[in-house]
Formats: C-alpha cells, structure tokens, sequence
C-alpha cells in the first residue's frame, strides 16, 4: 500500500470528521492548574495593558479639546509627553505579559512531554508494532508543540484583547452611545465569516496533523540503515521518491488552502473595520458640524474603532483559535487515554533477589485486538484487521534455579512468546506466569526488569557509544567492569585493537559492526547486568561456527547458578540444556533431555535429524538439573 492511499484511508475516517471530544477542555486546565499563580500575575498585566489602551484615546481627546483648539501648546506638549510615557509602558508590559505567556506555556508543553513519553513507555510490545513510529513522534513533537502554541496564543490574545475590547466598549459607549451602538453592531457582523471560516480551518488542520504524521512515519521507516538499504537493494529509489511527493505535494496544497482561508477571514474582518471607521468619521463628522459632538470626542471615538480592529479580529478568530488548540490537545489525550494491557497493579510487590524458579500454570495466550493496543490514527493497517487464533494454550512447565530449559519447534510455534511472557512483555489471556511463587501480574513491572536479562535474535544498539550501550544495563559501571563484560562475550581483542576503544560510535542501530559483533555486543550488556534469569531468543543466531562455540562457553560460564529460558532453531546450541520443551502448535508436546528425546523418536528427534549439520559446542559443561 502506498504511502498516499494510506494517508487517504486515514484522513477519509473520523479525523476530520469528529467533534472535538467533551471534557477536553477541562483536562486542558487541568494542564494550568499548578500555574495558577503566573496566570493570575498574567491577568494582572493584561488588565493594566487594556486600561492602557483605552486610556490612550482619551488623552488624545484631551490634547485636542484643552490643547489643539484653544491654542495652548503647554497642554499639548504635556499631554503628549503623557502619552508617549504611557506608550512606553505600554511596551514593557506587553513584553512582560508575552515573557509571562511564554513562561506557562513552555511549562505545559514540558509537563505534556514528560507525560507523553512516560506513557508511551508502559506500552506493551503490540503497540509498538502495531503503532506508526513517525505518527507517535508526531505526537510528542508537532502536537505537544501545537498545543503549547495554542494555548498561549488563547492566553494572550483571547483574554487580552477580551478585556481590551470590554474597556473600548465601555469607554467609547461614555462619550457617544449612539455612534458606539452603530459601530459595534457593524463590527458584530464579523462573528459571522469568523464562525464559517473558523470550522473550515478546523477541518484543514486535523487533516494537516494527520498528513504530518503520515509523512513523518514514512521518512522514518526510509531514513533508517534498514529501510534504505531496502530502498536500493529493490531498486526503488524514483518509486519513493514519487509516493514521497505525492503525499508532501497534498501537504502543501492544505498550507495554501489554510494560509488562504486566513487570509480570507483576516480581510473580511479588515473590510468590516474600515466600513466602521468611515461610520464613526461621517456620521460623527456631522455631528461635530453641528456643535452636536466636540472634535476631540470624534478623533477619541476613531481612535478607539481603530484599536478594536486588532482585538476584534483576534476575537472573532476565537473559534478556530480555541479549536487549534483544543484539537492539539485532544491528540494528545488520544494516546494519553490508551490504557497499557501490561501495568502495575497497587499494592505490587517487588521480587526478592537471588536464585530464581519460574512456573508456567495452564497458560493460554493470544495477542490482543488492535483496539485493545492502540488507536485508529497511529495504526496503518486500521482497527478492522484480525488477530491470530490463540498461539498458546495450556502450556505449564517449572524451571528450577539453575536450570536451563530450552525451547525448541516450528517457527511460529510459539517459542518467543514464552520468553515474553516470562518478561511480562505481555500478560496470558488465562493461567498464571510466576517467579518464585509470586504471580508476575502481582509484581512491580521495575523488580521483574532488574531480575531478567535478554538477548533477542535482533540485538538493538543506540546510536551511540559502545560505552553508552553498555551502560545502559548497569549505569554505575567502571571500565575495568564494561572490558570484563566484552571479554567474556569474546570482544575484548576486538575492542584492544579500535582506536577509540570504549568510545567508539556504534552506528545507527548497530551499523558499524558486524552482525556477530552486534551480537556479542548484547551479550556483553547482559553479562553485565548479571541477573537471575536470562533469557536466549536465538542469541547466537548471527555467529559463525567458531565465533558461536567461543560465547557458547562465555554463555554457560555466566548462566551457572542462574535460571535461563534459551529459544533456539540451532539444536547444537542446547543439547546440554537441562530440560527441551519442544512446543508446536501453541502446546509443549514433547519434554525430556536431548538423549532422551532422541529416543523417544518424535518431532524433536525429527528437526534433529533434518539440521545436516551441527556444530556442537567443544565439551560444554552441563548445567545442574533439578
């Protein structure tokens, strides 16, 4: 499916189409309540800044009546003086408020951030495989930002200019309640393009966000090692670039389309305050012809129509400001509301330490539906897609404290899910997973982490350094204690012999090794992290033969005493497993040692057989079966 016709699957749904949810607007405050302190002092500034502002045409008034028409340039000069001071500090308080503005501002797009982020952590592993990495990153990016933005453009401008223009109101209703009356009814016309072009603008936007997102989502997958090496081994480089175009080409044809709707709103607000000065001048002009109305009164009363031309344009764009802001906000309330399947009960209870024993109890399992992991808007392939039958069930073992239990079978068997489940990566649709007689749903998630160590068939590297990668599983190491971890993980001549040792840049996802190192490289953060279990899926996948006996030894050297769960297609790499479950169809349906299962002359006996050639590890030692 291309990019473009995903995208217009996408926007073609709710989106566009939904009503900004209820209760947005509360949880929204909910963000400013712990600033109530600097929004009071902010409404204390935009309250002497309006004052300021209808002051200003009364000083005017005042120069021209007691100044300008009797001929007295002391009142003149004074008067001016007065309002050039009041000018200025009208200035600085219109920089204080923005500073201030600014200030609550960044402080929610922080805290909306932070929340993001934690959240997202507590994930289960099917929403980050279901979910659009760009459209995620969009999220903590582009609407976290919109609505930071729109929230302090509603704050200093919407309440601003609200009291600004109540002010004018009542000041220009004090020298002429007729003209006023006039004038603002005029003005109250605006409402009407406002609310029109206010919806389409809108509209415009969510489609912005979600073509945003989808376009951030495809620049992601092609701009990793992966994807471009992908792109060129397929030949496909003009093809990307096309579906490339085609979607950015939509992107800015919106931005024309809202820019335009702007611009359409903003000149017709623009028309209705020109046709009201021209109210104010002719019929106000007349007055004063007639000595009905002082001059000074009718220059107050122009003054004042022109400086409602700002606020009021800001205010009759309240609605599609309010929705832009309430819009970001609400995509952000979209994932903050996903409810993670895996998460902490209260009450949890930490895993005590040490030699560890694991009970699988009729586990049955199937991974959830995609509305049950993510939303409509991060997932490409949409909430109508089926889910897999059951891929466990009934499914009970124990491993003892020093055991190592391989696992072994078809692919898709079920083999890894095991392994997750024994990591609480996921919960069991029914059944219990245990360590040490505590089940794993009334554990905290931080003791099972601290007791669990993986390697997985696709070690992940942080574009950093190896130092960093490594440190991530034990932050207080030394180098003496990071060199151990890379020796025993057959590393150490390797990293004896780089220029930069320790500090050598691992490349993006690993890149600047080979697949063996890279390998070895999370070995290496396992063995350094030392923990009580340890799980294999097919950790050794990527090594040649040589390279596989070496950190085979390092291997069984560190799981002595520790409980390991090992995932292997490679059949060498477990025949002195303490126990083979072999698993098909979701179900354990063979169970011994490598010998005895030989015997039996079964499904194991027969992948066995079918592995021409097995590499076995030189005289391994063989962990202690209890």
């Amino acid at each position: 499916m291309s990019i473009a016709h995903s995208v217009h699957a996408l926007v073609k749904d709710a989106p566009t189409k939904h009503a900004v949810a209820r209760g947005t607007l509360k949880r929204v405050f909910g963000f400013a309540a712990p600033h109530a302190w600097a929004l009071a002092g902010f409404f204390v500034l935009v309250v002497i800044e309006a004052a300021i502002a209808a002051s200003l045409p009364l000083v005017y008034r005042h120069i021209v009546n007691a100044g300008v028409l009797p001929h007295d340039a002391e009142v003149v000069v004074r008067f001016a003086l007065l309002a050039a001071g009041l000018a200025v500090l009208d200035a600085a308080i219109g920089l204080a408020q923005t500073y201030v503005a600014a200030g609550i501002g960044n402080a929610i797009l922080l805290a909306i951030r932070i929340r993001l982020f934690a959240h997202v952590q507590t994930m289960p592993l099917a929403f980050f495989a279901r979910a659009r990495t760009g459209a995620l990153v969009s999220r903590l990016e582009n609407d976290a930002a919109g609505a930071q933005t729109a929230f302090t453009g509603v704050l200093s401008d919407v309440a601003g200019h609200a009291i600004t223009v109540a002010l004018i109101a009542g000041a220009m209703f004090a020298l002429s309640w007729r003209i006023a009356l006039a004038s603002l009814v005029l003005l109250l016309l605006m409402i009407w393009p406002a609310r029109v072009l206010g919806r389409r603008l809108k509209k415009l936007l969510r489609e912005g966000y979600e073509l945003s997102a989808s376009l951030n989502s495809f620049m992601v997958e092609r701009f990793n090692v992966a994807g471009a090496q992908l792109v060129k081994l397929f030949g496909a480089p003009a093809r990307e670039t096309a579906s490339f175009r085609t979607t950015a080409e939509r992107v800015s044809v919106l931005a024309i389309r809202r820019v335009m709707t702007g611009r359409l709103l903003l000149g017709a607000l623009m028309l209705m305050t020109a046709l009201t000065t021209a109210l104010a001048y002719g019929w106000g002009g007349v007055l004063a012809a007639r000595g009905a109305l002082d001059v000074g009164t009718l220059i107050a009363l122009a003054a004042y129509l022109q400086s409602l031309a700002g606020p009021l344009t800001v205010l009759s764009s309240t609605q599609a400001t309010v929705m832009s802001a309430l819009v970001s906000f609400e995509r952000v309330f979209e994932v903050l509301d996903i409810v993670p399947l895996v998460r902490e009960k209260p009450g949890a209870v930490a895993l005590k330490g040490g030699p560890a024993t694991i009970r699988f109890e009729h586990v049955d399992f199937r991974y959830p539906a995609p509305n049950e992991v993510s939303i409509a808007s991060l997932d490409p392939a949409g909430p109508e897609q089926a889910m897999p039958l059951p891929l466990l069930r009934d499914v009970s073992f124990i491993a003892q404290p020093g055991e190592m239990i391989a696992l072994v079978g078809p692919s898709g068997a079920g083999k890894t899910t095991i392994a997750q489940l024994v990591a609480r990566f996921y919960d069991p649709t029914a059944g219990t997973v245990g360590i040490d007689g505590v089940d794993l749903k009334d554990a905290t998630l931080a003791s099972i982490a601290a007791r669990i160590g993986m390697v997985t068939q696709e070690p992940f590297l942080f574009h950093d350094t190896v130092r960093e990668n490594l440190l991530f599983a034990k932050p207080d190491a030394s180098d003496a204690e990071l060199m151990h971890a890379l020796t025993m993980a057959q590393l150490g001549a390797l990293f004896a012999t780089l220029p930069r040792g320790l500090d050598t840049l691992v490349g993006e996802r690993g890149y600047s090794f080979s697949g063996g190192e890279r390998q070895r490289l999370a070995i290496a953060r396992v063995l350094l992290k030392a923990p009580d279990i340890v799980i294999l899926d097919e950790a050794t996948a990527h090594l040649d033969s040589e390279s596989e006996a070496q950190v085979q030894r390092a291997l069984f050297t560190a799981l002595e005493g520790r409980t390991s769960i090992v995932v292997a297609h490679r059949l060498s790499t477990i025949v002195r497993a303490s126990r083979i479950l072999v698993i098909a169809s979701g179900r354990i349906v063979e169970s011994g040692t490598h010998e005895s299962l030989l015997a039996r002359a079964g499904l194991y006996a027969d992948l066995y057989r079918r592995q021409s050639q097995i590499v076995e590890v030189a005289d391994p030692p063989r962990l202690n079966r209890m």
